[in-house]
């Protein structure tokens, strides 16, 4: 009984993790992702409509240098807390 129990939560917890997106599992469960924006693209603006994320992006000047975004979640509770981070390339 233990041991079908056992092979249970590993399966769903299994499939918890691998069936979701990265921006899914951040926003749930916490832990950290990351991602690049297109080469030569400026952030300008980044939310969350359920599990995806939306950015807003401009073309970069050639005076602009490319940037590093931390976005930290700080929830009431301290739990399940994520970090995503986006990446300019020039």
């Amino acid at each position: 009984m233990k041991k079908d129990l056992l092979i249970f939560l590993l399966t769903v917890s299994l499939l918890i993790f691998t069936g979701c997106t990265e921006n899914a599992r951040v926003k749930t469960f916490g832990g950290s992702g990351s991602f690049e924006l297109p080469k030569g693209e400026k952030l300008v603006n980044v939310t969350w409509k359920n599990s995806d994320m939306w950015y807003l992006s401009r073309p970069m000047h050639e005076n602009e240098f490319p940037e590093t975004y931390t976005f930290q979640e700080k929830s009431s509770f301290g739990i399940a807390e994520g970090t995503f981070t986006i990446y300019e390339t020039k």
